[in-house]
Parts: C-alpha cells; sequence; structure tokens
C-alpha cells in the first residue's frame, strides 16, 4: 500500500447543460383559483380545557382540492370517534374533554392538524392542550402589625390553569380599588400604605379561575398609634423577584420601601440603557409594571430606595428573561427543477431561545442520508440528483420552550417527455492501484438526443455530499478513472443527459483498486547524544489494516551485514537507537511492507564522531539544574558588570595618571636642559629657536655633563635634502616666536644639519625622555657662538 495521497478534489468539471439551470418556475396551478401548495390559514392554538365541557381546536387549509384533513395526538393519527370529530372546515372538536380517570385516557397533549392532497402533506404547529385546575395555596397571608403612616403587605400564591385571577377582601367584603393607599398587583400580593385606623381587619386572598374558586384563611392587620418620628435608614421590605415570561405577557418587579423619612423609590437598569416609557408604569409607590414585554426588556432591573436630600440609599435587584416562541426571518420557497439536477431550501427562524429547525417530507421528519444533506444548523435542505420520487411537500419546523411554528414549500420534478433511460450494464474493473475503468452501454430507449454521460464517484465508505463527477462525451463507453487510493472501494453510478434533462441514475456498481507495495516513508534522523540516535518518520495507521508495518535496519557503514530487521507496527513514528559507536559513521535504513510485500527504503548516513566530541567539550545541560542555573547565570550577569565598571574606571584613571606623567616628565626634562634665568642682557643672542619657542633662552649643557652628538641631532631633525627644498610634511603649522612651548602642541622647525657648529667637547646625546611628537631641545652651550653663520641658521635675538 502505497503513502497516503492527496485526496482528489471534491468538484470536477461537470457536463455544461446550459438548458439545465436551476429555474425558480412558479408552483404550477389547477386554473381555479386554488393555490397548488397546501398552505394553513388557520392553525390550531395552545389552550385550557375544562374537564367535561367540549374543546375546538382550530384549523383551516387552503389548496387544491380534494384536501383530506386529519389530526395527530402526541405524534399518532387520532381516529374518528364519538368523542372526537373533524368538522366540516377542519377544526378537531372533543365533546366532553377527558382526565386520566374512569378507564379512559385523558385529553390533555399536543395536537397537530394534517392536511394532504394530491401534491403532498403538510403538519400544523403543535397545539399543546391542558386542562384547567386549581390547587390549594401553598402561601398563605400572615397577620401583620404597623403603625400610623407605615406600610403593610400580605401574599398569597396559588398555581392554576389558567393563571387564577387574585382579588382580596377585608372582612369579608371585596376592597375598594379605587383607594390610592391599597395596591394590588397580579402576582397575589396587597400593598397598603400610609396605614390608618380604619385600615385595621382581617384580609382574604380569593383565588378564581375557569376550574375553581378558593379564598386563603383570614390574616389580620393592627394599626398601632403613630409613629415616634425619630430618624430611620431607608429599607427595601421586598425587592423584585427573578421573572421568566413570554412575549407580550406582563412583568411586574415589586419594590416596598421604609424609613424616615419615606424614601424616593426609583428604578434602572443593570447595563444602564434606558427602560423606556411605553408600556412602563409604576404602581403604587414603588412598584415597575412592563407591560407587552419584548426581548429588548430582558435584563438587570435596579430598584434603589434614596433618603429626600442625601445620598444615602438602598438597592435590590432582579434579572428578567423574556422568551420568544420560534418565528420565521425566511421562509423555504417552492421550487420546480428539472430530473436529475439538485434542489435546495433555505429557511431561518429566530426566538429566544434559539430555536431548533428540523425537516418534514410529506409530514415524516427528513434527516441527511443518501441523497439528502442538511446544513447551517439545519436550515439549508439539499437534495441532489432529484427524481419523481422526490417530489413532495418539505416543512422547516421551528421549536423552542416558548412555541413552534412551520413553514412549507413543495418541489416539482420537472420530468420532460422523451427522456433516456438510465445507462446499463455498468461495469467497474480495477486496472492499477490507483485507477479503475468503468464501462457501459447505452439506454434501452430514447438515446437520438443524448449529448454526453456523467460518472458520479464517491469512496463507499463517505457520505454521498463527498461525492464528485467527471463528464464522458455521447460517444465514449467507458472511463478510466485515475488518482484514485490503493486498496479502496469506490462506488460509481452514471447518468444520460439530453437537451432537455437527464435520465434517472443507473445502478451503482462497487469496485475496489489493487493493492501495492507501500512507498519509501520519509525519515529524518537526530543525534540524541555520543552513542544515541532517534529515527522520525510518519505514521501510517492504515497499514496496520493491511497486514503490514515497518522494518528498520542499521549498521557501521565500515561494516558489510545490517541489524535487523526490527519490526514496528504501523502507528509508531519514532524509534531510539543507543550503544552505538561513538566514533563511527551509521547507515539506517527504513521502510514499509504490506500484504503486498516491501516497498522501498529510505536510507540515512549519519556521523556520531562530532556530536562525541562537542559532548566531550560541553557536557550535555542536565534539564533537572534549569532553576540552579538561571540563579548562576544570574549571579554572573552581576558579577560581569561590576567587572565590566571596575575595568572602565582603571582605564580612566590609567589615561589620567599617564597623560599627567608625561606632562610632568617633558617639564622636568625642559627644566633640567633649560639654563637659570638671568637678567636680559646676560643671554646668549645666538640661541637657537626650537619647537616654536623662540624665548630667547640660551642653551645649556645637561646636568651630567653630557653634550647632544650628530645622532641625536639626526634623530630629532631628519635632513630635508638640500637647501631651499620645500617640507615634505602636508601644511606645516608655522613657527610662533611668541607662544609657549607645550609637550602636547609639538612643532618642528627643520633645519639642515649642515647649519650647526658643535662644540668638540660634546660627547654624548641629550634624550627626549618624552613619547610622541615632544619638542626636540637644544643642546647646552658653554661660549657664546654655538652656531656658525649660515643660510639656515636663524636669527639670534640681542640681549641688549
Amino acid at each position: 500500500m502505497a503513502a497516503p495521497r492527496a485526496a482528489p478534489p471534491r468538484c470536477r468539471p461537470r457536463l455544461l447543460l446550459p438548458l439545465l439551470l436551476l429555474l425558480l418556475l412558479p408552483a404550477p396551478s389547477d386554473g381555479l383559483g386554488h393555490s397548488a401548495e397546501l398552505a394553513f390559514a388557520v392553525e390550531p392554538s395552545d389552550d385550557v380545557a375544562v374537564p367535561g365541557q367540549p374543546v375546538v381546536l382550530g384549523c383551516k387549509v387552503e389548496g387544491t382540492p380534494p384536501v383530506r384533513i386529519t389530526w395527530r395526538k402526541n405524534g399518532v393519527e387520532l381516529p374518528e370517534s364519538t368523542h372526537s370529530t373533524v368538522l366540516a372546515n377542519g377544526s378537531l372538536m372533543i365533546r366532553h374533554f377527558l382526565l386520566d380517570g374512569g378507564g379512559s385516557p385523558s385529553d390533555e397533549g399536543d395536537y397537530e392538524c394534517v392536511a394532504q392532497n394530491r401534491f403532498g402533506l403538510v403538519v400544523s404547529r403543535k397545539a399543546r392542550i391542558q386542562a384547567a385546575t386549581m390547587s390549594d395555596f401553598h402561601v398563605h397571608p400572615q397577620a401583620t402589625v404597623g403603625e400610623e403612616g407605615g406600610v403593610a403587605r400580605f401574599q398569597c400564591q396559588i398555581h392554576g390553569l389558567p393563571k387564577p385571577l387574585i382579588t382580596w377582601e377585608k372582612n369579608r367584603v371585596p376592597i375598594d380599588t379605587d383607594n390610592e393607599r391599597y395596591t394590588l398587583l397580579p402576582k397575589g400580593v396587597l400593598q397598603i400604605t400610609g396605614l390608618q385606623a380604619e385600615d385595621s381587619g382581617v384580609f382574604h386572598c380569593v383565588a378564581s379561575n375557569v376550574a375553581s374558586v378558593r379564598v386563603s384563611h383570614g390574616a389580620s392587620l393592627t394599626v398601632s398609634g403613630s409613629g415616634s418620628g425619630a430618624y430611620k435608614e431607608p429599607t427595601i421590605l421586598v425587592g423584585p423577584e427573578n421573572l421568566t415570561l413570554t412575549v407580550h405577557q406582563t412583568a411586574v418587579l415589586e419594590c416596598v420601601a421604609t424609613g424616615n423619612p419615606r424614601p424616593i423609590v426609583s428604578w434602572s437598569r443593570l447595563d444602564g440603557r434606558p427602560i423606556g416609557v411605553e408600556g412602563i408604569q409604576v404602581l403604587g409607590t414603588g412598584n415597575l409594571i412592563i407591560s407587552d414585554v419584548t426581548v429588548q426588556h430582558s435584563g438587570v432591573y435596579v430598584c434603589a430606595a434614596n433618603r429626600p436630600g442625601t445620598r444615602v440609599r438602598r438597592t435590590a435587584q432582579g434579572r428578567l428573561v423574556v422568551q420568544a416562541p420560534a418565528e420565521f426571518v425566511q421562509h423555504p420557497q417552492s421550487i420546480s427543477r428539472p430530473a436529475g439536477t439538485t434542489a435546495m431550501f433555505t429557511c431561518q427562524a429566530q426566538g429566544e431561545p434559539p430555536p431548533h429547525v428540523t425537516w418534514l417530507k410529506n409530514g415524516q421528519v427528513l434527516g441527511p442520508g443518501g441523497h439528502v444533506r442538511l446544513k447551517n444548523n439545519n436550515s439549508t435542505l439539499t437534495i441532489s440528483g432529484i427524481g419523481p420520487e422526490d417530489e413532495a411537500i418539505y416543512q422547516c419546523m421551528a421549536e423552542n420552550s416558548a412555541g413552534s411554528s412551520q413553514a412549507s414549500a413543495r418541489l416539482t420534478v420537472l420530468w420532460a417527455e422523451g427522456l433516456p433511460g438510465p445507462p446499463v450494464n455498468v461495469q467497474a474493473v480495477s486496472v492499477s492501484s490507483t485507477e479503475v475503468r468503468v464501462s457501459w452501454t447505452e439506454p434501452l430507449v430514447n438515446t437520438k438526443e443524448i449529448i454526453g454521460y456523467v460518472l458520479h464517484i464517491r469512496k463507499a465508505a463517505d457520505p454521498p455530499e463527498l461525492e464528485y463527477q467527471e463528464a464522458v462525451s455521447k460517444s465514449t463507453f467507458q472511463h478510466l478513472v485515475s488518482d484514485l487510493e490503493p486498496s479502496t472501494a469506490y462506488s460509481f453510478y452514471i447518468k444520460a443527459y439530453t437537451p432537455r434533462g437527464a435520465s434517472s441514475a443507473s445502478a451503482p456498481t462497487l469496485a475496489s483498486t489493487l493493492g501495492e507495495a507501500p512507498a519509501p516513508p520519509p525519515l529524518s534522523v537526530r543525534v540524541l547524544g555520543s552513542s544515541t540516535l532517534q529515527l522520525l518518520w510518519e505514521p501510517w495507521p492504515r497499514l496496520a489494516q493491511h497486514e503490514g508495518g515497518f522494518k528498520l535496519f542499521y549498521r557501521p557503514a565500515s561494516k558489510a551485514s545490517f541489524t535487523g530487521p526490527i519490526l514496528l507496527p504501523g502507528t509508531v513514528s519514532s524509534y531510539n537507537l543507543s550503544q552505538l559507536d561513538p566514533t563511527a559513521v551509521y547507515e539506517v535504513k527504513l521502510l514499509a511492507y504490506n500484504q503486498h510485500g516491501d516497498g522501498n527504503a529510505t536510507v540515512r548516513f549519519v556521523s556520531l564522531r562530532g556530536a562525541s566530541e562537542r559532548t566531550a567539550l560541553s557536557p550535555p545541560c542536565d534539564c533537572r539544574k534549569e532553576e540552579a542555573t538561571n540563579q548562576t547565570s544570574t549571579t554572573g550577569i552581576v558579577i560581569g558588570i561590576h567587572i565590566g565598571v571596575t575595568c572602565i574606571i582603571f582605564c580612566v584613571l590609567f589615561l589620567l595618571f599617564g597623560q599627567r606623567g608625561r606632562v610632568l616628565l617633558c617639564k622636568d626634562v625642559e627644566n633640567q636642559l633649560s639654563p637659570p634665568q638671568g637678567p636680559r642682557s646676560q643671554r646668549d643672542p645666538g640661541v637657537l629657536a626650537l619647537n616654536g619657542a623662540g624665548r630667547g633662552e640660551r642653551g645649556q649643557l645637561g646636568r651630567d655633563g653630557k653634550r647632544v652628538d650628530m645622532k641625536e641631532l639626526e634623530q630629532l631633525f631628519p635632513r630635508a635634502g638640500a637647501m631651499g627644498q620645500p617640507d615634505p610634511r602636508p601644511n606645516p603649522r608655522p613657527t610662533d616666536p611668541e607662544a609657549p612651548a607645550l609637550c602636547e602642541e609639538t612643532q618642528f622647525s627643520m633645519l639642515p644639519l649642515q647649519g650647526f657648529g658643535l662644540l668638540e667637547e660634546m660627547t654624548s646625546e641629550a634624550k627626549a625622555p618624552c613619547v610622541g611628537p615632544l619638542a626636540a631641545l637644544p643642546p647646552q652651550d658653554t661660549g657664546p657662538s654655538l652656531l656658525s653663520e649660515g643660510p639656515a641658521a636663524l636669527p639670534a635675538r640681542s640681549g641688549q
């Protein structure tokens, strides 16, 4: 078996049939003004029935007659009986609604209206029918004592279907709802503000609906004398509760606050959005009522009790969740398509929580499989290769906890007259590990208008949506399918095409490609140490399915025989070779094998010599000492910084002290070679001005009595050639007779040696101690005539 090949493209060039483009054609009509599609004009709705009383579930259908209407209860067809009857307009009447008991089944459940004509079948939304009930009170009002001007609150709770209507009685007389101090909340709460003595009495809660009327226990209210008038912090006695409602219902958010002075109650949303004014009212002293709620009203509401004139406040909050039943924002549209093409329906529904979408075909749940595909969270239904059996009414059903909704559309399959029959005698024969030859014979009827064939190909184990096609000319009755995978089963079928449409599909046929030995596996080698190699390659799980795996061989390159084979399963992707010779070069060979034999091997050469040398020079890192290494590295960095700073300081000091020593040394030499300063009249007028000094000082012998010879002068004053030759140095600086002789700024006056006359007793040389371009110092003299006359002699300054 070869290495995995790239999967063939899912979309291949298809046969271009201009007349088979997807055309949106109107649904046919019977000419009588009736729509050929079945549609519900009235659908049943949820209801609460009184046991023993009749119940009618509405249903009205429009479509081409004859239309047959039936009903389902909990998904099962409801038979006609004297107990339940389908009326002439399609509605269902239950003569005597029953609950469990007496041996008869309960009539509670989910009901659906089913309509059918010659074009298809449709199912209405589900309508839930429940029996009217009334439970006992599970919360009775409690006795209360309050001060004059204070607040009293009574509450009762009871469950019932439909939701009971709550009223209150005082001393068995309905309370006066026109009294602004009395606030009745729909959830069974009575609030009395600004208590007065006449409010004392016994209060009862009365709950009523179509099933029953119930009265709670009595609760007394006692109003004591007026309060002390002392300051009391704002306090919220009852805050808003968390509510979950359905759109169009009424939300009641209660907030009862006390304090002295009486606090001001305000409302806000926690998310900062405005509450709005439409449908909003404040009931009593601080209860928020939201009528006809929508999904936008969902959020956290905050009740705040503020002390007047201050920032002192207390808050309480409750969450309101508004659910919305599923509704469609895009309905599926009825379409007409030629046989053999693809039909697509799309429906999009919204609601809170988001609804779940399912599809029905003539009232039966349609799931993916075969040539049917569902995509985009079931919002898109695709039917490929449609035929007469696909002609039906398709429904999109959207449902969530708040309700359900349905929308329908019809698919009409256009079947032109004179279309060819399906190709026959379809056969598939394996040619190689990657090729299969498919052959067929032309259809038995209507073959004159055939313009070509389309071969449909897919792996037998793949779903139909992975199918791809290849076009074949009309004169060809065989086709070589290539780029297939070895040892793999494929499914093939073929259709004949004419300008008017496609034939039905031929019977599918199966064929498996031949097997082959695997291809060479890609192999890489890593050196883990001086004697260990790690081999890496891609795993091939399919080798295990075909009795295959990997074989590994290795040897030193200097030897003739391999060590191996080492057999490895196809799921393995690495192997370590250890205890190798650190000085040897190894040859590693890896091959894959299956039931068809061994494949070609991949060979690698690797040397361990370099790794051995590197290991000897630098031992491998001990990863377990990573933390200690990090600490050592940090310490080394700090020490390195200190050493660097120290070096910089020493360099600076060296430069400073070196420069200072150099200046001092120059001055010392000058002092040693200079004569004592005497009166100007005693100075020798024939002193040579060197180095730009020109200060008229006479040369003087050193303290040791030695004199400067010719070699010293030649070192200090190189020969410049004949008289009158220019100075070879670029841009020589002129001599300034008045400038001081600085050791750092040396200026040479180049003179030919022939112009000097030396005393015979001068036998030694005066060596300049300065390093670099220091001033050439004149020799000391003992007589008035150190220099002879000559053209190169500088004019001497007179001592007079």
